[in-house]
């Protein structure tokens, strides 16, 4: 038996059909099986720069790369770098190596050049201020880390960066021409440390990021123990990873670069992945820096170490809900997935089905409907209501003459959740008195009293129509929670991972700080409270849930939006002020990417019809000329009425497409959705269509909102259009009429 480790897609290496990658997973899982097998065609090159590379047969066409090293007892490990034809495989090859970087003890593979591009090796070319390659040479020496005070002896002896690198990093004039030239490293770690220099962090910062310490390298071992004893590294697992099995083989193989979240982690997300948290632990990140990676990791790591574990994976609603449990599915094929609350394994589900479970599992609950509703509450249980049930009707029956801003369905909703069901407020004693931080909207003590008949008029409409709201439910599920663990010190759950959680409300929250016990491990929480696009903000510690004492981290390194569309994306939020869970000052600053494209286009329209002419010749350009799938294809759109008038449009243009709405796209046809419903999605091409100064933001929600309220309204604004445009993985197209909006201006 051989040990198989298999490095991340090569940027080198050929586009392989699938029948191609089939057969190279069947040959990979044969030389883990018995690497003797002379029909395996395994052969050395004589002359090659590293002794032990070998190429072997896939098919009459195809060689694979790999590198055979033996530990003390001649067991042997092959380190697969990838798959080319067979006479390209083999002059690779003899160029190819394997090495542990001394400086900081990562693996570095690194497959060779052609004759045609060897004069690419015997010279360092870096981009000019127009993006022209030149020679080192007629390269001013002061470029923008030069300037900043990095020296090539720091960047090569203390970080470990190859000198190419190094000194084509130091001569690019700016931050951009920094990012063109890491493109062109093929050690993954190299090329994020260089981009996170140019997004401003230190040696020391990134040092430590990736795993390196000041024992890098053990010189008792071998060159060969050396190089198995790196596949140990955090920063090595960036790029190579052992396969255990042969599923796992079979995934690893035949899926592209955006589905390598499953294998190849940054250091600095899967330090996140195994960390032992004394307590709640929050971690936060722009758009694409892969929260939701370390937290489906977590949800596996934690049920691997605990068989027994009881571990509940939530968030905001049910088709994110859907899109986790099937992420998690294919992380680990293997995971138990639990089919309630209390059993054994990982439940997955969104906060208001949590909810319900917890109440369908609950025969009593006259005490839990007192604790929210005061004594002698009726306990019927029947249909949800939305968020606007009830609301005109309790105004005219509590026949109040109150401020007609403070009359809106809207305040009154947010006022009852944030502060009355957040408080578990039962009497107007209470009202009067429970602090209303973040209300933004003041009363004075004759208006408390007057919201507080409204309220109680409403609960008496709600109850007597058997009507439950979602927020109701969650807060009765909590206090049900609460009073099981006082009782009888019953917790359903022994670790919570909350995704999404900038867009949770107070009694969400309360849920969430019921299900289990105080203490280590309990919550992991991920955030981007640039993200937030529903609600009110929330203060943790005012909810019970401690983050604070070294309890937060955050990433900054996106993997999924190239470098131009990030940029694009992060600008909307200028002009915004942001605060996380804990009321802290929220930044983009060192936000960076680790991929280059094309720059977003812009495209102003002299009216709605031409705007759905251009969307729906775009569409075609993509699927017909750039042979791009149409389920990668997404259409972005305000409100659900733009979405379906688009739709429509499209369809007399003759492009095929499906809107989306609750359910999970079907992959065969290009998609037109809202962006609230493209929260937590990605899409190769996306086209955000309407975004003129009625729509975005929309005057619709904004107009009657009350003038304390609408700073914040506005800012979820922001934050939406942030969310639609980060979406976006390689292009970006941005159309409009009539008046751009003045969140792009």
């Amino acid at each position: 038996m051989a040990q198989v480790v298999v490095a991340s897609n090569n940027k080198s290496m050929p586009k392989l059909s699938g029948v191609v990658k089939d057969r190279i997973y069947r040959y990979l899982d044969r030389v883990g099986a018995d690497d003797t097998s002379v029909d395996l065609g395994i052969e050395t090159l004589p002359g090659a720069v590293d002794p032990r590379v070998r190429t072997g047969q896939v098919d009459p066409e195809h060689r694979v790369i790999m590198f055979r090293i033996e530990d003390k007892s001649g067991d042997p490990t092959y380190i697969y770098l990838g798959t080319w034809h067979s006479d390209t495989a083999r002059e690779l090859a003899a160029a190819s190596t394997l090495q542990v970087n001394k400086v900081n003890g990562v693996l570095e593979g690194i497959v060779g050049a052609l004759d045609g591009n060897n004069d690419r090796r015997k010279r360092t070319v870096v981009p000019d201020r127009r993006g022209n390659l030149v020679e080192l040479a007629a390269q001013s020496p002061t470029g923008y880390l030069a300037r900043a005070g990095y020296t090539l002896i720091q960047l090569t002896e203390h970080l470990g960066l190859g000198g190419e690198l190094a000194a084509a990093a130091l001569a690019a004039p700016d931050r951009d021409a920094i990012h063109l030239a890491a493109q062109d490293s093929p050690v993954t770690w190299q090329l994020n440390a260089v981009l996170e220099l140019a997004a401003g962090r230190g040696i020391d910062e990134i040092r430590e990021g990736l795993g390196f310490t000041d024992q890098p390298v053990d010189h008792d071992l071998d060159e060969n123990e050396q190089i198995l004893a790196a596949l140990a590294h955090p920063a090595t697992k960036m790029q190579f990873t052992l396969v255990d099995d042969s599923d796992e083989l079979r995934r690893v193989i035949e899926e592209g670069d955006f589905k390598a979240w499953r294998t190849f982690l940054h250091p600095n997300q899967s330090r996140f992945v195994e960390k032992d948290n004394r307590g709640a632990f929050r971690l936060s990140g722009g758009a694409g820096t892969g929260k939701t990676v370390v937290a489906l990791h977590r949800a596996r790591y934690l049920a691997r170490r605990d068989p027994d574990a009881r571990i509940v994976v939530t968030t905001f609603n049910k088709t994110l809900a859907k899109s986790l449990q099937d992420d998690l599915r294919a992380l680990d094929p293997g995971v138990v997935l639990a089919e309630k609350p209390g059993d054994k394994g990982v439940y997955v589900a969104g906060l208001d089905k949590l909810a319900a479970a917890v109440l369908t599992n609950s025969r009593e609950l006259e005490r839990s409907f007192a604790a929210v509703y005061g004594p002698g509450t009726s306990t019927r249980r029947g249909k949800r209501c939305g968020a606007e049930f009830g609301w005109a009707e309790a105004v005219d029956a509590a026949g109040t003459d109150l401020d007609p801003r403070l009359r809106t369905a809207s305040f009154l909703a947010a006022e009852y959740v944030t502060v009355v069901l957040g408080n578990r407020v039962t009497s107007r004693e209470q009202y009067l008195r429970v602090p209303r931080a973040g209300r933004g909207v003041r009363l004075s003590r004759p208006q408390r009293v007057a919201v507080w008949q409204i309220f109680e008029q409403y609960r008496r409409i709600a109850r007597a129509a058997g009507r439950l709201s979602f927020p109701e439910v969650l807060a009765v599920a909590a206090a049900e929670l609460q009073l099981r663990a006082e009782s009888a010190g019953e917790r359903p759950a022994d670790h919570v991972i909350v995704d999404e959680a900038q867009d949770l409300h107070a009694t969400h929250w309360s849920l969430l700080r019921a299900l289990v016990a105080e203490g280590p491990n309990d919550l992991f929480i991920a955030e981007d409270s640039h993200q937030r696009i529903y609600g009110q903000p929330v203060v943790l510690s005012r909810l019970g849930i401690n983050i604070r004492g070294g309890r937060s981290a955050k990433l900054t390194l996106n993997y999924r939006t190239t470098a131009q569309n990030l940029h694009f994306a992060v600008s909307i939020l200028e002009g915004g002020e942001y605060r996380d869970l804990e009321e802290g000052e929220e930044s983009t600053a060192g936000y960076t990417s680790a991929r280059l494209g094309p720059n977003p286009r812009l495209i102003e329209c002299p009216s709605v019809t031409e705007e759905l002419g251009v969307i729906a010749d775009q569409i075609k350009q993509w699927i017909e000329v750039d042979k791009v799938a149409p389920g990668d294809i997404a259409v972005l759109a305000r409100a659900q009425q733009d979405r379906d008038l688009i739709a429509r449009a499209l369809r007399e243009r003759e492009v095929n497409v499906e809107i989306l709405d609750d359910e999970l796209p079907g992959g065969d046809r290009a998609l037109v959705l809202t962006m609230h419903r493209a929260k937590g999605m990605e899409f190769r091409c996306v086209i955000l269509a309407g975004v003129d100064s009625e729509h975005v933001p929309s005057q619709a929600q904004l107009r009657g909102m009350p003038e304390e309220e609408l700073a914040e309204a506005q800012q979820r604004e922001r934050s939406l259009l942030y969310v639609a445009a980060s979406r976006a993985r390689d292009e970006l197209v941005v159309t409009w009429s009539g008046q751009i909006s003045e969140l792009l201006t």
